[in-house]
C-alpha cells in the first residue's frame, strides 16, 4: 500500500489492458501561466449564416426543414462512404490498405442555435437519446455495418466547425481500434467471471464512493480510476447493456438526466461552455453474440486550470503512455461540489 495521492504511480485501464502514469505531487506545483475566462457566449437563437439551423442551406446545396426537434442527415462531407468498392493494398507485407465502408450522419440536438446539452430541458435531451436510439437500430440493420460510433465534439478547442448544438454517428463495416481492445478486455473477463467486467468495476466503485459524481436508478456517473484527461468521466449503465437499443422507457429518461446534470457541472468548474469530446462504447453488430459487452459513454474534456488552459497529450505522453498529475480523486470531487444550475442560469436569478 502506498500513499494514492502523494506517490507517483501507475494505473491499469480495465477497459484496455494500458496504463496511464499518475503523478500527484506534481499538482502542487506553481503555475505561472494565464488563467482568464472566456468571452461571453452571445450566439443568437437563429443564425441565418448557419448551415444546421431550421430552413437553412447547407453546403452541398440541400436545405433543412424547419425542424422543431432533433433532425438527422447524411454529412454533406461523410468521412466514410458507403459506395466504397472493396480492395485492397499490399507490398511485401508492409505497406497494407484496405477500402473501408460507412456511412456518417450528423444529428442537430435541437433548432436553437444558442444551446448546449445543459441548457437543454430534460424533456428535449430524452429526445436526442430517443434519436441515437431509433438510429441506432436503423443503421444496426444494415448486414454490412458491423459498428456504430456515436459521438460528440463541443467547442472549437476540439475541433467543432459549427457552434449549433450537434452531434455524429459514424457506422463502418470493420472495429475501429479502440472498440477492438475494449472488445478483447470484456471478452477476457465475461467468459472467466461470467459477468461484464463494468458490472464488477460499478460494484467497487460504488463501494468505495470516491470518485463517484452522479448515482441514480439506471446510470452511474463516475471518474474512472484509470482517467487520463483532467476531468476525465463515463457513464455507466447500471443494468448490463450491450447496446443503447436495449434501452427501456425509463433508461432514456434517466439518461437525459444524467447527461443534463454531468455536463451542467462541467460548465460550471469555470464558468464557461466546457468543451469535450464524447461518445458512447456499445457492442459490435452483425458479428453474433456479444454478450460480454456493457454500455458505457466516455467524456474527454481538454480543460485543466481554467477556461482558456488546456491540457495537452505531448512528450512523454504522445511518445510513451498518458500521463495526468491532478489524480482522479480529485477530479471527481472538484466536479461533485459543482453546482446542478447552471451557471448562466444562476446569473439570472
Amino acid at each position: 500500500m502506498f500513499a494514492i495521492n502523494d506517490v507517483p504511480h501507475t494505473r491499469l485501464n480495465l477497459l484496455t489492458g494500458e496504463r496511464v502514469l499518475v503523478s500527484p505531487h506534481r499538482s502542487k506545483r506553481p503555475w505561472q501561466g494565464q488563467v482568464e475566462d472566456l468571452a461571453p457566449d452571445n450566439r443568437p437563437e437563429y443564425d441565418p449564416k448557419c448551415y444546421l439551423c431550421p430552413g437553412n442551406g447547407r453546403a452541398d446545396g440541400d436545405q433543412n426543414p424547419k425542424y422543431t426537434e432533433p433532425f438527422v442527415f447524411v454529412n454533406d462531407f461523410s468521412a466514410l462512404l458507403k459506395d466504397s468498392p472493396d480492395g485492397q493494398i499490399n507490398v511485401d507485407n508492409l505497406l497494407i490498405a484496405e477500402t473501408e465502408r460507412g456511412i456518417c450522419k450528423v444529428i442537430a440536438f435541437s433548432p436553437r442555435h444558442d444551446l448546449t446539452l445543459p441548457e437543454m430541458s430534460i424533456a428535449d435531451l430524452k429526445l436526442v437519446v430517443e434519436v441515437w436510439k431509433s438510429e441506432f437500430q436503423e443503421l444496426a440493420a444494415i448486414p454490412w455495418i458491423n459498428y456504430i460510433q456515436i459521438f460528440e465534439n463541443k467547442g472549437a478547442i476540439m475541433g467543432c466547425s459549427n457552434p449549433h448544438p450537434h452531434g455524429q454517428i459514424w457506422a463502418q463495416n470493420t472495429l475501429p481500434v479502440e472498440i477492438e481492445k475494449e472488445d478483447q478486455q470484456q471478452k477476457i473477463y465475461f467468459y472467466k467471471h461470467g459477468k461484464s467486467i463494468l458490472s464488477d468495476y460499478l460494484d467497487t466503485e460504488l463501494r468505495e464512493k470516491t470518485r463517484v459524481i452522479i448515482d441514480n436508478e439506471h446510470f452511474v456517473a463516475l471518474v474512472p480510476f484509470w482517467a487520463a484527461w483532467p476531468y476525465e468521466t463515463m457513464i455507466i449503465s447500471k443494468r448490463q447493456i450491450t447496446n443503447i437499443a436495449e434501452f427501456t422507457e425509463e433508461e432514456c429518461e434517466d439518461l437525459a438526466k444524467t447527461l443534463k446534470e454531468l455536463t451542467t457541472r462541467y460548465d460550471n468548474i469555470f464558468n464557461t461552455s466546457f468543451p469535450y469530446s464524447a461518445g458512447m462504447h456499445q457492442a459490435p453488430v452483425n458479428l453474433g453474440e456479444q454478450a460480454h459487452w456493457h454500455w458505457h459513454m466516455h467524456f474527454y474534456p481538454p480543460l485543466l486550470r481554467s477556461a482558456t488552459v488546456k491540457k495537452f497529450m505531448v512528450g512523454y505522453e504522445m511518445l510513451a503512455n498518458p500521463q495526468r498529475d491532478i489524480t482522479a480523486e480529485m477530479a471527481a470531487e472538484t466536479i461533485r461540489n459543482q453546482s446542478t444550475i447552471h451557471y448562466k442560469e444562476g446569473a439570472n436569478r
